[in-house]
């Protein structure tokens, strides 16, 4: 099937590029991303506007900001016998369906920049055969039974840039101690792609694997305890309820 992308941005492109570039047509919204893609891909092409993307093809994917997609989606003309894939953060289904003017299927999906690479974890909501099948093909997809299933792996997915916080905290303290910034950088990159790979594969509890990877009494044990007794935990946890929150509608 061709895939019709409403914006071009960061996702839109992982997605193209994990999917080989076939069969594909693209806004010309990010025009210098389109262009390069087009480049690099045979099957990508550029279509000359939003609307040519949706009369151009059976599925339709929703990829722009969230704070643009209302007056962006509104413009569109929207037929019959179409399925629409939603890539759009905090924007629940029935108003993307009202923007649309038609009843007409739309699956919502949460695809992070690993597509690209075809190792992405992908919740789908609900889990359209058809759609489920396609991020399969960019790694594996989540099938979600129920809005509160996706909205919470969506809240799970907002950790990404507090782990990478968590390393660039490690690394300044490594350096403010003498160490050169390039060794702390090499190490921990490693270190993290290396425990990465054990969260991955291992079938143990996180919980388990904390305890595994802590020596009784040992040098991990004490910076998770310390971690937690000055309120790490704690302070993780609530940035999750803030984000659920504003997932759900019931907060900013």
């Amino acid at each position: 099937m061709t895939l019709g992308f409403i914006g071009t941005g960061t996702i839109a492109a992982a997605m193209v590029e994990g999917l080989g570039g076939k069969d594909v047509l693209l806004s010309p919204r990010g025009a210098d991303v389109a262009a390069a893609l087009a480049a690099r891909f045979p099957g990508v092409r550029v279509a000359t506007s939003n609307q040519a993307v949706v009369d151009g093809c059976e599925t339709v994917v929703l990829a722009v900001r969230p704070q643009v997609a209302e007056e962006v989606i509104r413009a569109l003309r929207f037929r019959p016998g179409q399925k629409v894939i939603s890539v759009i953060a905090a924007t629940g289904i029935e108003k993307i369906k009202d923007w649309i003017g038609l009843d007409m299927p739309v699956i919502r999906t949460i695809p992070l920049p690993f597509v690209a690479e075809g190792r992405g974890v992908t919740p789908v909501f609900p889990p359209d055969p058809e759609v489920m099948a396609l991020f399969d093909r960019m790694g594996t997809a989540i099938p979600c039974a129920t809005i509160d299933e996706f909205d919470l792996l969506a809240v799970g997915s907002a950790i990404m840039g507090s782990y990478f916080g968590i390393l660039e905290t490690v690394q300044g303290w490594l350096t403010s101690q003498g160490l050169p910034e390039v060794t702390a950088r090499a190490y921990l990159g490693g270190l993290a792609a290396c425990l990465g790979t054990v969260a991955e594969t291992s079938p143990a509890a996180f919980a388990t694997l904390r305890e595994e990877y802590s020596t009784k009494g040992g040098l991990n044990e004490q910076v998770f305890r310390v971690f937690s007794e000055m309120g790490g935990t704690g302070a993780l946890t609530g940035g999750l309820d803030s984000v659920l929150a504003r997932v759900t509608g019931k907060g900013k």
